[in-house]
């Protein structure tokens, strides 16, 4: 294959909302540089990015493919995203990679939600963007009103590249950069190039000069020469569109029917020569503190951005040169374990197609295989180089499972399939919980646990079953209680005998020490589970022998670990070992062990115990309009509103919510609102549950033993 030198390459990826028409786009781009002889279609399951069997059955993309393409000179790196937000991770880490985003906008409905919830994280990395109005051919085309809803999202700097317009019967476009019309036959291809209508003159000039004057507003000798002429050429006017986008202060808006392969040529001739390459973006910086210059001539630096687990191939990893230039059989050090990695292959990836290369400069974007120690987010560098790139941050999980094999035989092949899942897509995590016993799977939404069981299921053979994960209540007490307990035992011989008085509290940060006690030692312990066990020896007079104290502690720890309400961990309590009476043949550990079990026990349930849940923080971004709808879905769910924050057309809801209550949350709140509101969650901290909650919580407890 051809090797292209960095000034001649173009990483663009292609996002947007589900069905506007980013994997016909990319298949025609392909198709019109001559890359494939025949052009597939979604519905016909054949486009070189939508190859995997799951796309297959969904008719939709799933995972985002690396493509490329050939245009004058030029080679475009095509990043094929999925549309759908649950796939949010295959997107962001494409965002991250990607010089120039290509927006695809469907011709009927203009700026979508899944448009806008994208937007944000586009926002996040300042990357220089496009807009492409798709399917101007469709009957329900409203172009301007597509155009207006990118204005609604970007403002003033949004920019008529092209428009649509049907001239005796037949499609064409108007380019006002160029100046001219293309005009398509029915099957569309290489359109005819004519003037401007007549009575198009005074729209085309209008945004011409428009063009103009925002090109010319990005570079301070662009504005001399138009104050000096009154306008710029195509050359300059080029130059000053490509400043605007990298000052993110101008984007561009085309118009394609990438179906009937009408404009894609035009769009990839502005990608050649307008859009930014990796050498016109600012240095990244590593986590070091340097600066990464994308120089070809320095030692290479690779950043590795998706990992793909394929049945036939093992491991392929993708990633971008971002300095110097990689080679086969390079040696390069993984700078998150200091472990070494041969590439002993290098491939340009289409789809499912691998295309041998010897090399790779600064700015590509390329895959290997077999790499036995590197993940997603890893830096592959030269031996002897301190250097990581700044990782892709994924968004915060909105589900959560527990997740078991059906047969319990799987369960080890389980867990090996889901850390694969978990390597090719990090916006799956998985982890054990000590607490529940359980293994809980955590994702974006429902569509994306059913894309999680269908490749359980069909690629790794294992039937999996997902319940609600267990909720880690804890368990307190909300008064002083005392009790003492003997435990006596005879059975022959040496016998067991213990007995022991002891007060509880409730135990926080800044309280004084208990009164009444002569207080002889304390101990305080930090559990594992949070919060504190505080204990207090006050023995007087040798009643029970001091060695005999660690025995009791860990008779009350030991309860702590199963409480009497729910057997959920118990926090937060403070004990005063006060009295008791021991035996000189018959006492030992185990006897006092279970005299201070029994005895923390019955006080515990004196003490007007109480249950507590895990609490978290909440933050909803919704749409103005639907604020009402999900504050009342809110309430519904015991959350308690903290505070609303405007954000554009947007009202932030913060709240505090119980973990329980938010079991299928965020399939309700998509369908209160469309899919047009976003939520995140972080722990908060323990808090009191209801009286009747806990009576219920209880009662089953007491049903089930």
């Amino acid at each position: 294959m051809k090797i292209y030198d960095d000034k001649h390459i173009k990483n663009v990826v292609f996002v947007g909302a589900h069905n506007s028409g980013k994997t016909t786009l990319a298949e025609t781009m392909l198709f019109e540089a001559g890359l494939i002889n025949r052009r597939g279609t979604v519905e016909s399951k054949n486009t070189v990015s939508d190859f995997h069997d799951i796309e297959h059955e969904k008719g939709n993309s799933v995972f985002a493919t690396p493509l490329h393409t050939e245009w004058r000179n030029y080679k475009i790196n095509i990043i094929d995203t999925p549309g759908l937000d649950d796939y949010i991770g295959e997107i962001i880490s494409s965002i991250r990679v990607a010089d120039t985003i290509v927006t695809v906008l469907n011709g009927q409905y203009g700026v979508e939600v899944g448009t806008e919830i994208i937007w944000n994280y586009i926002k996040e990395y300042h990357k220089p963007t496009v807009f492409v109005i798709n399917q101007i051919d469709h009957p329900g085309l409203n172009f301007e009103t597509g155009y207006n809803s990118i204005k609604n999202l970007v403002g003033n700097k949004a920019v008529k590249i092209q428009y649509p317009l049907i001239v005796d019967g037949a499609q064409c476009i108007i380019d006002v950069l160029k100046m001219k019309m293309y005009k398509f036959s029915p099957e569309g291809g290489k359109p005819e190039k004519l003037p401007i209508p007549k009575d198009q003159k005074d729209t085309t000039d209008a945004l011409h000069n428009e063009l103009v004057e925002k090109a010319a507003e990005n570079d301070e000798n662009l504005m001399e020469l138009f104050f000096e002429k009154g306008t710029l050429n195509e050359e300059e006017m080029r130059k000053g569109i490509k400043a605007g986008m990298l000052n993110y202060d101008l984007f561009p808006v085309f118009c394609t029917s990438a179906l009937n392969d009408m404009g894609s040529g035009r769009l990839m001739g502005f990608i050649d020569n307008v859009a930014p390459a990796a050498m016109d973006l600012k240095p990244e910086m590593s986590v070091e503190g340097k600066q990464i210059m994308p120089k070809p001539d320095a030692s290479p630096v690779l950043f590795v951005f998706k990992t793909v687990h394929q049945p036939n191939l093992g491991q392929v990893t993708f990633f971008k040169v971002k300095r110097g230039e990689v080679r086969l059989n390079d040696k390069l050090v993984n700078s998150r374990n200091g472990e070494t990695e041969v590439i002993n292959q290098l491939f340009i990836m289409d789809g499912k197609e691998r295309n041998p290369i010897s090399k790779l400069v600064v700015g590509d974007i390329g895959a290997t295989l077999k790499l036995k120690h590197t993940e997603t987010n890893d830096t592959l560098a030269a031996p002897g180089e301190e250097i990581s790139i700044q990782p892709i941050e994924y968004p915060q999980p909105r589900i959560r499972r527990a997740v078991s094999a059906v047969n319990t035989k799987d369960e080890e092949k389980l867990t090996e399939a889901l850390k694969k899942i978990h390597s090719q897509d990090p916006t799956v995590e998985i982890f054990f919980s000590n607490e529940s016993r359980q293994l809980i799977l955590t994702c974006q939404g429902e569509l994306h646990l059913a894309t999680i069981d269908w490749l359980l299921k069909k690629i790794y053979g294992v039937e999996a079953k997902f319940e609600n994960p267990k909720i880690a209540f804890r368990e307190t007490v909300q008064r002083p209680s005392a009790s003492n307990y003997r435990h006596k035992k005879q059975s022959g011989g040496s016998g067991q005998f213990a007995e022991v008085h002891l007060k509880i509290e409730p135990w926080d940060e800044n309280m004084p020490e208990p009164e009444g006690f002569n207080i002889r030692g304390k101990e305080e312990v930090d559990l594992p589970w949070g919060g504190k066990l505080v204990f207090y020896n006050c023995i007087v007079g040798g009643v029970i022998d001091q060695r005999y104290l660690p025995s009791i502690m860990k008779g009350i720890l030991e309860v702590m670990e199963n409480g009497p309400l729910t057997g959920s961990y118990i926090r937060d309590v403070r004990a005063m070992i006060h009295d008791g009476k021991m035996h000189s043949v018959d006492s030992n550990d185990i006897s006092f062990k279970i005299a201070g079990a029994h005895a923390f026990k019955k006080a515990f349930l004196n003490a007007d115990p109480k249950l507590l849940e895990p609490a978290l923080d909440l933050v909803v971004k919704v749409p103005e309009e639907m604020v009402g709808n999900v504050m009342t879905e809110l309430q519904s769910r015991r959350s308690i509103i903290q505070g609303i924050e405007s954000e554009d057309n947007y009202q932030v809801l913060k709240c505090i919510a119980p973990e329980s209550e938010l079991f299928g949350f965020s399939t309700e709140l998509r369908s209160l609102t469309k899919g047009r509101a976003t939520f995140s969650t972080k722990f908060n901290g323990y808090q009191a549950v209801p009286s009747n909650i806990q009576d219920n919580l209880t009662n089953k407890r007491e049903l089930v033993q």
